[in-house]
């Protein structure tokens, strides 16, 4: 069965191109197209789609509005388009807290090595997410929407700022019994892809400021987006989180996200964990960052002492990565297939047998905490 897709954008040339590139696959089913927001809440109301791709800026009802009005009332998996800037890399974080599953940029050949590569990234993306059970989208959002702050350097409050937070009425279950191995570690390293940015956002705001470990964060994201979804969850959490830079030395209780479009691993000339960010021009790399790469080089850095989280992602990027870590002696956790927006990257870790534990989104912050001796 085709995947059902409604296309909402107020150009009338991105409509006709985003729908010739998703026809042009036999499993998609281009079903209408809506011109703003509210046209678009009227047809994913009438028509039921399986996805939803989705601009930001348009007249009427802006996207992120739509994206909320949606998922109160016809939660839909939904894709969006958004300008490599950084006020779109704001507006698009503001619209997955909304609701929203992945986002593409406006010129989504942006991402790829060349044409049909962006077409076959566009094609999967729709298709991964027309997977979803529409049960997994009932979570009732609220359609207030709060504008976006501007960013800051530094941290306003020393506590978490809800400003960006998902207001929800749905209530957490409880986390479930998880009982510490008693290991004993040195980093903490987190891989993710489609779905990462909230799933970050849900572990990371629920450890403590004394967190005894840095923490890597590898998100596969744009070169535009990291620097101002590292300053979000730096504004939201009670650790400290920064966008990786060259020369960062490692300190507890702090996080590094990987800068888009480079590569974030260890300086082996260093005397001390030291964070080495480069350019990648090696067109076999597929995934800049990658979190193959980061995950290998805290292998060699610290040999046995590592304690991997591969959460929600599409593809297999980290499975390799996580067997030089289990060869080296440290822990690999996956998130369970329920709780993912795709269960791509947490399933080649589970095909593979590479991973000691396996858990809910809502629980890995809980059982991290207990992990690391401070639960």
């Amino acid at each position: 069965m085709a995947v059902k897709v409604l296309i909402v954008d107020d150009s009338s040339f991105f409509r006709r191109r985003v729908t010739e590139i998703l026809e042009g696959d036999s499993q998609i089913e281009v079903i209408d197209t809506a011109v703003n927001g509210a046209d678009a809440v009227e047809k994913a109301a009438a028509l039921r789609p399986d996805v939803i791709t989705m601009d930001v800026e348009m007249p009427v009802l802006d996207g992120i509005s739509a994206v909320k009005q949606i998922m109160a009332k016809t939660p839909t998996p939904i894709l969006m388009f958004s300008s490599l800037t950084r006020e779109g890399a704001s507006a698009t974080l503001d619209a997955l807290d909304a609701g929203a599953l992945d986002f593409l940029p406006k010129k989504f050949e942006d991402i790829a090595r060349n044409n049909q590569d962006a077409v076959e990234i566009l094609r999967q993306k729709v298709k991964e997410l027309g997977r979803r059970r529409l049960a997994r989208f009932s979570r009732p959002v609220s359609t207030a929407y709060t504008p976006v702050r501007p960013l800051t350097n530094a941290k306003t409050t020393a506590q978490p700022d809800k400003t960006f937070q998902r207001t929800s009425t749905e209530t957490s279950a409880p986390a479930t019994q998880y009982r510490a191995s008693g290991k004993k570690y040195r980093l903490v390293v987190i891989g993710t892809s489609t779905g990462g940015p909230v799933a970050l956002q849900k572990i990371l705001t629920q450890l403590p400021a004394d967190f005894p470990l840095p923490i890597l964060l590898v998100q596969h994201m744009p070169a535009a987006f990291t620097p101002a979804f590292a300053q979000r969850l730096n504004n939201l959490c009670k650790i400290e989180v920064k966008e990786a830079q060259q020369g960062d030395k490692l300190k507890p209780g702090a996080a590094y996200l990987a800068p888009g479009g480079q590569q974030m691993m260890f300086d082996g000339r260093s005397s001390q964990p030291t964070l080495k960010v480069f350019m990648d021009d090696n067109p076999r790399t597929t995934y800049k960052p990658s979190v193959d790469i980061t995950f290998a080089s805290s292998a060699k850095q610290f040999g046995g002492d590592v304690l991997a989280i591969v959460l929600t992602g599409m593809g297999a990027d980290g499975r390799e990565g996580a067997r030089m870590l289990k060869q080296s002696g440290s822990k690999v956790w996956a998130q369970d297939e329920q709780s993912c927006v795709v269960y791509g990257m947490p399933q080649a870790i589970a095909n593979a047998g590479l991973h000691d534990h396996q858990a809910a989104l809502d629980d890995i912050a809980n059982h991290l905490i207990k992990e690391v001796g401070r639960g």
